[in-house]
């Protein structure tokens, strides 16, 4: 009633008299809409809101902002910790490498890739250095079992029967060189020797010398460094003059270490055959991904992604499969205690058995597993122990 009153002060009877009958007809909900029509120009509910709804919209846009501000720190925490400690436990677990039963579910991939790579080929139970000195399976070195000469050089025939080596069949005869039966029977490659081939076995340790022309025994003596007393002994000759194309057997003589490798199969050749870039020698280096040191067991050769990787050498495939460590990789065995590892493959093309020849194709480059980028990982062991890859490569 006080706005009615308002009217009438004013000289306003009759508007007054009309929203006074317009009210009481209409009862509460009349008086309610009158009333906002008064207020208009002081008061909105429409703008009181829409500045309400503002202010909450800032809040929450404050809120999401100091929340992706507060995530950013424990995200970068975790992307610091973790290659971190996947750089020390690879690193852990390539500190220990031993034979392991591949058998054994619960064994790390690592150590089953290492496991695959300390297996022997044909089960040998002796080995030979660079010079072809042949050792026990205990690292012990064989002596000839004959210690001086005291009668000319003898040779008999042995016949080769299946699981033979030519390190077995010098100890059989008394013989510490495996050199000597490469070089009496002119073996190219020993992986040619097959079973029931004739072998020509000598009674003592050394190698035939073809005389050249204008060659006397002084000057192969100084070349082989024999004497010229066992030279002349061991031949059973009765005069010193020489003839040209005239075989003669040198005591104690033995094979370069080249020829004695490619005799044995131990060339390596490279695995690529275009254009790389090492990127990561064997030995110490810090790792590539975390900066932790590290020592790293083989060699690192960029390439594109797809690029063909050839056998280093013949053998048999011992493994195909992937890896978080290694990605996509290839175990292969060869004669006399190696092993080469292919790793970070895009594509393996070979499957566990295969048979593969040196210079066969046998995977792509690629940059899978724990890599920074395609390139293919090359590791060669020999009796366990890793070598570095560029010794043998050739």
């Amino acid at each position: 009633m006080e706005v009615i009153d308002c009217f009438e002060a004013h000289s306003r009877p009759r508007k007054a008299k009309r929203i006074s009958a317009g009210a009481l007809s209409a009862g509460h909900g009349g008086f309610s809409m009158v009333v906002p029509s008064v207020f208009t120009n002081s008061f909105s509910l429409h703008s009181a809101w829409k500045r309400f709804c503002g202010k909450i919209s800032l809040s929450c846009l404050r809120i999401r902002q100091n929340s992706k501000f507060l995530l950013v720190i424990p995200a970068v925490a975790v992307f610091c910790i973790i290659p971190y400690g996947m750089s020390q436990l690879i690193n852990y677990q390539e500190s220990f490498f031993h034979k392991i039963d591949m058998s054994t579910s619960f064994l790390t991939e690592n150590n089953l890739v290492e496991g695959a790579m300390s297996e022997f080929a044909f089960g040998q139970t002796s080995y030979y250095d660079s010079e072809g000195n042949i050792f026990t399976e205990d690292s012990v070195k064989v002596i000839s079992s004959v210690n001086s000469i005291k009668e000319p050089v003898s040779f008999q025939n042995y016949t080769v029967k299946q699981g033979d080596t030519i390190s077995g069949i010098c100890q059989k005869f008394g013989l510490s060189n495996i050199s000597t039966l490469i070089a009496v029977n002119k073996i190219g490659n020993v992986r040619s020797v097959y079973s029931g081939q004739k072998l020509k076995v000598p009674s003592i340790d050394g190698l035939i010398h073809i005389v050249s022309k204008n060659e006397s025994i002084g000057s192969i003596s100084k070349k082989y460094g024999a004497s010229v007393t066992d030279i002349v002994d061991t031949n059973d000759l009765t005069s010193e003059i020489l003839k040209e194309g005239m075989e003669l057997f040198i005591p104690g003589a033995r094979l370069d270490s080249n020829t004695l490798q490619r005799a044995m199969g131990e060339i390596f050749t490279n695995p690529l055959k275009t254009k790389y870039r090492i990127t990561s020698r064997f030995g110490y280096r810090l790792d590539p991904i975390t900066g932790v040191a590290s020592t790293h067991k083989g060699l690192d050769m960029a390439c594109p992604t797809g690029t063909p990787i050839y056998a280093c050498r013949s053998g048999r495939v011992m493994k195909s499969a992937f890896s978080s460590l290694y990605g996509n990789y290839i175990v292969v065995e060869h004669v006399d205690g190696y092993q080469t590892l292919y790793a970070h493959m895009s594509k393996s093309l070979v499957k566990k058995g295969d048979k593969v020849s040196q210079g066969s194709k046998i995977g792509l480059v690629g940059s899978t597993g724990y890599s920074t980028g395609p390139h293919l990982h090359l590791t060669i062991y020999k009796n366990y122990k890793p070598v570095d890859p560029l010794t043998v490569i050739k």
